[in-house]
């Protein structure tokens, strides 16, 4: 019986901290986040994530995660287990086209989960350490910034 080797996921911990993926920093499509009273971004807008569903299982305790998107992307939280006040904030919400699916599961205790899209995924990653040090780094080498949009080729 050969079998694929199913890789591991990608695992993001943020307990009592800040901690952001923005840009091109990943190729995988299966994620873990722990979040203990933290803050995570995650961009997911890059066009080197292979086609399919995005998965996150999700472990937050008071804490925030914050998911950059492209514009189609459709959030399916059916799996996700909520207790508290905690809640999913999307503006588009089930407005959003046939794009990919980013898949949520685990659990969220007195939580938030932000999602963002287009112009306002772009502010967001605008808004961080990673940007400014991309732009120095195109001033310095030439090219284009693109931790602000991932599908902007450099």
């Amino acid at each position: 019986m050969n079998e694929l080797p199913v890789a591991e996921p990608v695992r993001v911990p943020a307990n009592h901290t800040v901690t952001k993926h923005l840009g091109h920093w990943t190729t995988e499509r299966r994620f873990e986040v722990r979040n203990h009273r933290g803050h995570v971004v995650l961009d997911l807008r890059s066009p080197r994530i292979p086609d399919g569903d995005i998965e996150i299982d999700m472990d937050i305790d008071h804490g925030l995660v914050k998911l950059l998107l492209p514009e189609d992307a459709v959030i399916d939280d059916w799996d996700l287990r909520r207790s508290g006040r905690g809640k999913i904030k999307d503006a588009v919400g089930p407005n959003a086209g046939g794009g990919r699916r980013v898949v949520l599961t685990g659990s969220m205790r007195d939580g938030e989960i932000r999602v963002h899209r287009g112009g306002i995924a772009m502010l967001s990653a605008m808004f961080s350490k990673a940007y400014l040090a991309d732009l120095r780094r195109v001033h310095r080498e030439g090219g284009r910034p693109t931790v602000d949009d991932p599908t902007r080729t450099a």
